[in-house]
């Protein structure tokens, strides 16, 4: 019997995947301008600073460094999860790459992967040209230049994404399984846990009885998050370990108090702007509210940015860890789906230049994003 011929890819999702990567190439050609007038190493940037180093290490030594601050204050590593320095290690044993390289390739493999599952849920919920443009939107997100970094948020994105869709499409045992993984790569899955333990409570009340695959589902996909804060537990032979950990990298959760210090402490011109951006904020939750999105991509969304919101972590990587929360972008993805093709274009070419200036300024900047 002859084997089935594998199913093309769609018009969407060309559209979306060709559109994604378009936007991330030119915030790479802005970064290559910018460092080549600048004489710095844009290539360097991308690989080899800030979180990136420390993945590097883990996948090259394994877990067990750390770093003393001069006020006292322990940094270690065990507050970096698993996936990526495990991905990153196993390719530069396979391929003629350093980890850090691999970790590049790791990144922008996900990126495409996170935009085809982002396009996926977009159309599922508003039809494919809104699919189309939720990837794009995302590509050219404020700090979108992390998504072309050796980091976790694309890889993260894609498993959340693909997760939320087999949601959507019913399929329990996958989502959880992607959920469990996605748990080995970022703290954030506990917003992903949550999307499909709400989903399932919703259905249980509305239908008073629950698919055992469902069942199945809700409970394989905390076992990745479970299982590394076990390991770090046992590994420091305490229960609290993994949050010990995380609190003196200064990530413990305090109910957004941090924010609200570091908002009064700005000077007044600052403080109103942020306090507009944050507003701003809570009118796009709003929309995404008021237009209807599924409910695990709803949950999604909102865990994501109430996590990023309530932690003490330093104010700016907040943005970046916003970034995966895809479903903001969907109200100005079905609002750009209503005008022209010759409306929206120049529109997402703006923002993907000026997503790209800004990520050419952070990354040859001094500060960490």
């Amino acid at each position: 019997m002859p084997l089935p011929r594998p199913r093309r890819p769609d018009r969407a999702t060309l559209a979306a995947l060709g559109g994604y990567a378009a936007t991330r190439l030119v915030g790479l050609v802005v970064l290559a301008i910018a460092a080549g007038v600048t004489g710095k190493d844009g290539l360097h940037r991308l690989k080899g600073r800030w979180d990136s180093v420390w993945y590097v290490r883990i996948a090259e030594h394994g877990y067990g460094y750390q770093v003393t601050l001069p006020n006292g204050d322990v940094h270690s590593d065990l507050a970096f999860f698993p996936l990526l320095p495990a991905l990153e290690r196993g390719l530069s044993a396979v391929l003629p790459l350093d980890a850090a390289t691999a970790g590049l390739l790791v990144s922008w493999t996900a990126g495409l992967a996170a935009a085809w599952g982002i396009a996926r849920c977009g159309t599922h919920a508003f039809g494919p040209r809104a699919g189309v443009l939720l990837a794009v939107l995302w590509g050219v997100y404020p700090t979108a230049f992390v998504q072309s970094m050796a980091y976790t948020e694309t890889l993260f994105t894609a498993l959340a994404a693909w997760s939320l869709y087999a949601v959507l499409r019913g399929r329990w045992i996958l989502a959880g399984v992607l959920c469990a993984v996605a748990g080995l790569t970022r703290p954030t899955a506990a917003a992903l846990i949550a999307a499909l333990g709400v989903t399932a409570l919703v259905t249980l009340v509305r239908e008073r009885r629950l698919p055992a695959r469902t069942v199945a589902g809700v409970l394989i996909a905390p076992l990745g998050w479970l299982a590394y804060v076990a390991y770090v537990g046992v590994r420091e032979a305490s229960p609290t370990a993994y949050f010990d950990v995380q609190a003196a990298w200064g990530n413990s959760i305090d109910g957004g108090v941090a924010l609200a210090r570091f908002i009064v402490g700005l000077p007044w011109p600052a403080s109103l702007g942020l306090c507009a951006a944050l507003a701003l904020l809570g009118r796009l939750l709003a929309l995404c509210v008021r237009q209807g999105q599924p409910l695990p991509l709803l949950v999604y969304t909102i865990g994501v940015v109430f996590v990023s919101l309530v932690g003490a972590a330093y104010f700016g990587s907040r943005p970046r860890l916003m970034m995966p929360a895809f479903g903001l972008l969907l109200p100005p993805a079905v609002a750009l789906a209503r005008v022209r093709t010759r409306t929206a274009l120049p529109v997402l070419a703006g923002l993907a230049l000026a997503s790209g200036v800004y990520g050419a300024f952070t990354l040859l900047g001094s500060g960490p994003p």
